[in-house]
């Protein structure tokens, strides 16, 4: 109740009555089977006033979300006292003062995000010593002092004007690559890396990738080139050199967005290790993936297998649904294609390129308007309006199902199937005569389980519906490969289906007269996956 008491809750979200003997009926209040409380949750409720120190008395407290509300004053030092305690967000608040020093006694801390209040004075030693911390967010303060060398997985730092970091200065120097020659101003290279990234020198880039020769490009699309890269210590690492790197934007700008892209960090996302920012000059430096792209694979011999088909369709929707459900800020990756989603050693589908399309919004916008492309491709939304949200990733993700059953690309489809028409078009006709054997690629043989094929095509075409709102969410997309909720679901599309025919509806080929036969729009695909 002294919690309730110090904070000002205008919308009337904390339904607590002290004269209860059961805290654990109340809202935003969480609580372990013995009735002892293990959580406190009210984000993004408008509450202000203070967070009062008797929260240090909650000694069972696991989780305390408080992020995005108006609260102020300083942060109490008594949450220093809560041993069970493994997330604690305030970010988003008005909280002013220093860190406090208890924070290092929580042991089972894994994830602090304080970034974005008025927190100011010099982090706390201590809080280096926090080897279980897994995530720590202290951004956009106005923190002063040196940087701990923090244990931290992943960390920000970003947004405290003052802070001091570890600094080397290096002066002006020529140096020459092959028969080229560069003038290259190092004006520093920062000992602390902030978060997990490397911030590489422009020249370290350059001697990895072999000047960017040609013959080290593993890549190109609308961000820019891919180079395959050897660093001094031998790791083999994948260079994306990007596209107008010397347009407006700013150096701080740019690395501001990459730390908050390298905060996405999930077994079926590519990781990234560090950038490099110049005048005129945006690197971002990947671990290269042996395996290539699911895109490339899939011309490749010998022919990947049904098993791992499945389970690259799969990990790619893990991935999504980190993006879009558990990440924050959520990422909306808008160019969905068998092309970004890369294989490791093993052939786990990692989802690549996702945020480069805000990363480079501001500075290349030539395809926001006039919208052309591959009906098949592109969520329909997208082609009419310019505008995607996580409903087109989910079209692309169906898009992406078929391009795993037909071993076809859906921007060659036309030409390498001889069929008229969309992919997508294609495929539903077939489903309705029922001849599902004839899409699966030839390479496949009768290696394939025909019940597993009927249910990735049913999943491909409840994603590929044509109103945003039909198609589902990556996290029912998971549940449905992994076997739970489809029926239900394909039922409920089949139904949507029906009343869309009532209504005259043309299908997507006929509704976009742009859509030739014509080599040129494999051009205006391409194009339209670049940055948007």
């Amino acid at each position: 109740m002294d919690i309730k008491d110090a904070l000002v809750d205008p919308h009337g979200v904390l339904n607590w009555d002290r004269n209860a003997v059961d805290p654990c009926s109340w809202a935003m209040i969480a609580c372990s089977p013995d009735k002892l409380v293990t959580g406190l949750g009210s984000p993004s409720q408008n509450l202000s006033g203070t967070l009062s120190p008797s929260i240090g008395n909650l000694t069972n407290l696991q989780s305390i979300l408080m992020q995005n509300n108006n609260i102020s004053g300083p942060i109490p030092s008594e949450l220093g006292r809560l041993p069970k305690l493994q997330t604690l967000y305030l970010n988003d608040n008005f909280f002013t003062g220093g860190i406090p020093s208890s924070l290092a006694h929580l042991k089972s801390l894994q994830f602090l995000k304080l970034n974005n209040n008025s927190l100011s004075g010099a982090i706390p030693s201590s809080l280096a010593n926090m080897t279980q911390l897994s995530f720590l967010d202290l951004s956009f303060n106005n923190l002063t002092g040196p940087v701990p060398r923090f244990l931290a997985k992943t960390f920000s730092l970003l947004g405290n004007p003052m802070m001091r970091y570890r600094v080397l200065f290096f002066s002006s120097v020529t140096s020459s690559v092959t028969k080229y020659f560069f003038k290259i101003a190092e004006q520093h290279h920062e000992e602390v890396s902030l978060g997990n990234l490397k911030r590489f020198q422009f020249r370290e880039l350059q001697m990895a990738t072999n000047n960017f020769s040609n013959k080290n490009i593993i890549g190109k699309g609308g961000f820019g080139n891919v180079y395959k890269g050897y660093l001094r210590d031998g790791t083999v690492v994948a260079v994306k050199r990007l596209k107008d790197g010397n347009a407006s934007g700013g150096e701080i700008q740019f690395q501001t967005e990459v730390e908050m892209i390298s905060l996405a960090v999930h077994r079926n996302l590519l990781r990234l290790y560090g950038f490099c920012v110049t005048a005129s000059e945006r690197l971002l430096v990947y671990p290269y993936m042996s395996n290539g792209s699911v895109a490339s694979r899939l011309k490749a011999k010998p022919a990947l297998d049904w098993g791992t088909r499945k389970g690259i369709a799969l990990g790619a929707a893990r991935g999504l649904l980190y993006l879009h459900e558990q990440c924050d800020p959520k990422i909306i990756h808008r160019d969905v294609k068998a092309a970004n989603i890369l294989l490791d050693d093993d052939c786990e589908a990692v989802v690549g390129d996702f945020g480069l399309a805000k990363l480079l919004d501001h500075r290349d916008s030539h395809v926001t308007t006039a919208v052309r492309g591959t009906v098949g491709h592109i969520a329909p939304e997208y082609l009419s309006t310019g505008q995607s949200s996580e409903k087109t990733d989910v079209f692309g993700f169906g898009i992406l199902l078929l391009e795993l059953i037909t071993g076809q690309r859906a921007l060659e489809f036309g030409k390498s199937a001889n069929q008229k028409g969309a992919m997508l078009d294609w495929v539903k006709k077939i489903h309705q005569e029922k001849k599902l054997d004839t899409l699966v690629d030839k390479d496949l043989k009768s290696n394939y389980d025909r019940i597993e094929l009927e249910e990735m095509v049913q999943v491909a075409l409840i994603c590929t519906q044509f109103l945003p709102s039909h198609r589902p969410k990556m996290s029912e997309v998971v549940r449905m490969l992994e076997g739970d909720g489809l029926a239900e679901k394909w039922e409920a599309s089949r139904r949507a289906d029906a009343t869309r025919c009532r209504a005259n509806d043309f299908s997507s080929s006929e509704r976009y007269s742009d859509l030739t036969d014509d080599s040129s729009l494999l051009v205006q695909a391409m194009e339209l996956s670049g940055p948007r």
